[in-house]
């Protein structure tokens, strides 16, 4: 992520993704970024100087309710890429952070 856009990585992961904001070690925390817990899940957003989004590179996030998380993130103008190719057994999108990574949405059906 960008340097001074903590803010803006809260509400995506945070508030849209309904991750839940984790406080880095005392020792990390000069460094900037923001770390999220959830389900079976921790996330580490860095911050580069010379940053460059990951536009293929993606993590893939396994969610629940993948249908309302859809209408809260078009509610809050995030863009949903349906992937072409869907894999058998799940139904899955993409959609880009407020920094322009890729990230896959993935959920069982």
């Amino acid at each position: 992520m960008p340097h001074g856009e903590e803010e803006a990585a809260v509400k995506f992961y945070g508030y849209l993704l309904g991750l839940e904001q984790i406080s880095k070690p005392p020792e990390l925390a000069p460094r900037g970024g923001v770390w999220f817990h959830g389900p079976d899940i921790e996330l580490h957003l860095g911050v580069e100087e010379k940053f460059s989004p990951a536009f293929k590179a993606h993590p893939a996030l396994m969610v629940e309710g993948l249908e309302q998380l859809l209408t809260r993130l078009d509610a809050a103008g995030v863009r949903v890429v349906e992937d072409e190719v869907q894999l058998e057994g799940f139904h899955r999108v993409y959609v880009r952070d407020p920094f322009g990574n890729r990230i896959e949405l993935i959920e069982p059906v």
